[in-house]
């Protein structure tokens, strides 16, 4: 998730300004996002009240910090139960899919359950740079979005403040929310809480990365069961929506999976490649990115303190190949 400085500014203007540019919503035929037809069977309401209720005792995520956000208290991501936002605007540098013309519309949250030595959005995710928005706020930002013509509405780090965020989505229905609904994940996740957002997203966008418990502890602040949650999440993600559909060049329902080569082999790509394709399925859309570059902490570790060879790169390109993978988004 590259975010240059320049086009993090101009997004958090956009998102102060409360910009909207009188820009028809995009059709995608006849077929409605996953929670129209959630929120007709009665069964939204459900959700966000299930949901809400555990903010006063936070298991989100893998983390369990088990805290009272209701009440001010935070855990391992910082964040309490008041939505903050870094900023909301479309982006053009995400998947082809994604974008289509008008962009991908991206709401990224403050804070993160996972904090990566080497972030490079750290001063978001780390040192919590935002500001704290009511949920009618964001319901209403989501509306302003799909008016500037984005394809979809692109929640970026969206876990710990899940709650609130299909709160909004339940008031922003009635405001004429009507494009696909991306769940953008570090892929650190509980079973149980994508099981309730079945019928609610649409698309999937978990990055996977690590495979080795030990180096998922080492640079993601002792998350050392991340590739046991992660695994289980991707295979739940893609039992509920299945692989990448595109309808007109833009991505309407599925699965994307993102994984970031490190250097030295810390990311376990061979492993994560062969996985998708054993326990995924062979057409999963991936994107195998090779942006990583030494933020943050990164310098205290050498192994990560470089960027990845044009070798390591094309290494992972052969073992996409040698497994069958045949969606690469590069």
């Amino acid at each position: 998730m590259n975010y240059i400085s320049r086009r993090r500014f101009l997004n958090r203007s956009l998102f102060l300004l409360g910009s909207a540019l009188a820009i028809p919503t995009r059709s995608f035929g006849e077929e409605l996002p996953s929670f129209i037809k959630l929120q007709k069977k009665g069964l939204l309401d459900q959700r966000v009240d299930q949901l809400y209720s555990i903010y006063e005792e936070c298991h989100l995520c893998p983390r369990d910090c088990r805290v009272n956000r209701i009440e001010g208290q935070t855990g391992k991501c910082q964040a309490t139960a008041k939505v903050k936002v870094s900023s909301a605007a479309p982006h053009f540098g995400e998947e082809a899919p994604l974008v289509g013309r008008g962009g991908s519309g991206t709401v990224f949250f403050s804070n993160c359950n996972l904090r990566c030595v080497y972030c490079q959005n750290y001063t978001i995710s780390i040192e919590g740079e935002g500001i704290e928005i009511v949920d009618r706020r964001l319901a209403e930002t989501m509306i302003k979005l799909q008016k500037m013509g984005c394809s979809n509405i692109n929640l970026v780090t969206p876990t710990h403040y899940l709650p609130s965020i299909v709160r909004a989505l339940q008031m922003a229905i009635p405001m004429g929310l009507r494009i696909p609904l991306v769940y953008n994940t570090s892929g650190y996740e509980k079973l149980e809480i994508i099981q309730m957002l079945d019928g609610i997203v649409d698309i999937y966008l978990p990055d996977c990365k690590y495979m080795d418990p030990s180096l998922a502890a080492k640079y993601s602040d002792e998350a050392y069961n991340y590739p046991h949650y992660a695994k289980i999440a991707l295979k739940e993600m893609f039992r509920q929506v299945g692989d990448l559909q595109v309808h007109r060049g833009i991505a309407v329902r599925g699965l994307i999976v993102r994984h970031l080569v490190l250097p030295n082999g810390i990311s376990g790509t061979k492993e994560f490649l062969k996985f998708v394709a054993t326990q995924l399925s062979k057409t999963t859309y991936i994107n195998i990115m090779r942006q990583y570059r030494p933020e943050h902490r990164a310098f205290e570790y050498p192994e990560l303190s470089r960027r990845i060879t044009q070798k390591e790169y094309s290494q992972a390109l052969g073992w996409a190949k040698q497994y069958g993978l045949q969606r690469l988004d590069r």
